[in-house]
């Protein structure tokens, strides 16, 4: 499952930097996804693996903060990209005569940047006061990995002002992005309506579908684990909902941005063909 994700989305991001047509701002942000997928998986799965082959089940402090916050900051920014791919569709759909002055270079840069600092900046806050907790109950977390509410239940320290913060962020991050989306798809879905092709029709549903699966196998699991209290959270619940976003997703999704687009196939293919005339 982890080569699967990392060759997956490696050749993604290869695919549309070798393609001259996919140089334009909805691949980008696929890119640039696929790259967010990829890292994320690097969090998590390489240490597992090291605790499932050598059946020595420990990290330290400092990594598990470590791992801790480099899993709130790409999550927190897979939120902040979904909404902005689905903002792009938007623009491309719903003001197709402004979508090359809305998403210009300039605009899209601003707005990963802009996603890259948000979830980074978020993800440290909350870190830095995890770092501040004592955990004088058990020094065992029932997961497999350094997640937030299997760390907070761990801890003897008051907690009540990191779990205000924590949903504070989480409606920032959470509901704030899937707001966009929401709104977004309202459109979309308001001027498809209004199309009277049905080729046309076909190729709107076929171009946001991708993006559409994403976002509900991505948020449903999301807000099936972070939007409860902490005295309610299952440790079971928590780790099935954990492994589908943190690897099942990364690793479906370059099949589905890839299998459902012509562009893509066709981009791997002649990233395929190059490889295979460029052998000596």
């Amino acid at each position: 499952m982890y080569l699967v994700t990392l060759v997956g989305n490696l050749l993604t991001i290869l695919a549309i930097a070798s393609d001259q047509h996919l140089h334009t701002p909805m691949y980008f942000f696929l890119a640039n996804l696929s790259f967010i997928d990829t890292c994320f998986s690097c969090t998590i799965v390489p240490k597992v693996l090291v605790n499932f082959q050598t059946q020595h089940h420990t990290i330290s402090h400092a990594g598990c903060l470590v791992q801790m916050f480099f899993f709130i900051a790409l999550a927190l920014l897979d939120d902040f990209l979904l909404a902005v791919m689905a903002y792009d569709r938007y623009v491309a759909i719903c003001l197709p005569l402004h979508y090359t002055t809305i998403m210009c270079p300039q605009r899209c840069l601003g707005l990963v940047a802009a996603s890259w600092l948000c979830s980074h900046l978020l993800a440290f806050s909350l870190t830095h006061l995890m770092s501040q907790f004592s955990f004088c109950a058990s020094h065992s977390i029932p997961h497999f990995f350094c997640d937030l509410l299997p760390l907070l239940k761990l801890a003897c320290s008051d907690t009540r002002i990191f779990q205000v913060m924590m949903f504070a962020e989480a409606a920032l991050a959470g509901v704030v992005p899937l707001t966009c989306v929401l709104v977004s798809y309202g459109h979309i879905i308001h001027t498809i309506l209004g199309v009277s092709s049905a080729g046309r029709k076909h190729k709107i549903f076929s171009t946001c579908g991708s993006h559409l699966s994403v976002v509900m196998l991505y948020y449903g699991t999301l807000f099936l684990v972070y939007f409860q209290p902490s005295s309610s959270y299952s440790a079971n619940t928590g780790m099935v909902a954990s492994v589908v976003y943190t690897m099942v997703t990364p690793m479906l999704n370059p099949f589905i941005y890839s299998l459902r687009n012509r562009d893509m196939k066709g981009a791997l293919w002649r990233l395929f063909s190059w490889g295979r005339y460029s052998t000596p």
